[in-house]
């Protein structure tokens, strides 16, 4: 089959999502498409360019899924649940890449265009909601950077040294409002995740000054 930029990309995903950033080359990658690693150059002129093709698709089809929830909101809908569809369209994009989260974590700093128009979105809705232009750039990171650690907790190994009974005893002994906290959050992640944006929101909306207040 003849190579293409969207198949090396394609082949880069799963590379990095078995291998980590260091563990991707543009050797295995040739391999995974059973190719010499040269002729990738002709489409893909480095590592680098990839990671930043990669991670552009990847924020891409989160924008374009945010598109979607925000045209699926009722006429009604405020600031917050725009925040709060972009949140939900964003946590689901990125969850369907293994790895992702850790990718899409990079994506601004290679320029991604896909993640730059992210930003650029979320910049815009709390400039309509009324937010101090000091204090948006600081809200859209947070909410960025929210989504991505959630995500990362979702996509972690498991513990690579099994935890006895006695260690677990102990842990309900010596942190018995942290384990009870996660017993009661840990059931419906979905929910938890809404929970969460929505007390970012509250956060931000603190930060709107009423009408003639300086």
């Amino acid at each position: 089959m003849k190579l293409t930029a969207d198949r090396i990309i394609d082949a880069g995903m799963i590379v990095f999502a078995e291998s980590g950033y260091h563990g991707l080359s543009m050797r295995k990658v040739a391999e995974r498409l059973g190719a010499h690693a040269g002729s990738l150059y002709y489409h893909v002129p480095s590592k680098s360019a990839l990671l930043q093709l990669m991670a552009d698709r990847l924020a891409r089809q989160a924008y374009e899924a945010g598109t979607d929830a925000l045209t699926a909101l009722p006429e009604q809908a405020d600031w917050k649940d725009q925040l709060e569809a972009q949140a939900v369209a964003l946590r689901h994009s990125v969850r369907q890449h293994p790895g992702g989260a850790a990718l899409f974590a990079d994506s601004p700093k290679v320029l991604s265009t896909g993640a730059l128009s992210l930003m650029e979105r979320l910049l815009q809705t709390l400039l309509d909601a009324g937010v101090p232009e000091g204090q948006r750039g600081v809200a859209a990171d947070a909410l960025l950077s929210h989504v991505t650690g959630f995500v990362l907790q979702e996509q972690g190994d498991p513990p690579a040294v099994p935890v006895t009974p006695q260690a677990v005893a102990d842990i309900h002994d010596r942190f018995p409002m942290t384990v009870a906290a996660a017993s009661t959050s840990a059931h419906d992640l979905d929910e938890k995740f809404i929970q969460s944006v929505r007390l970012l929101c509250d956060g931000i909306e603190a930060q709107i000054r009423p009408p003639g207040r300086a």
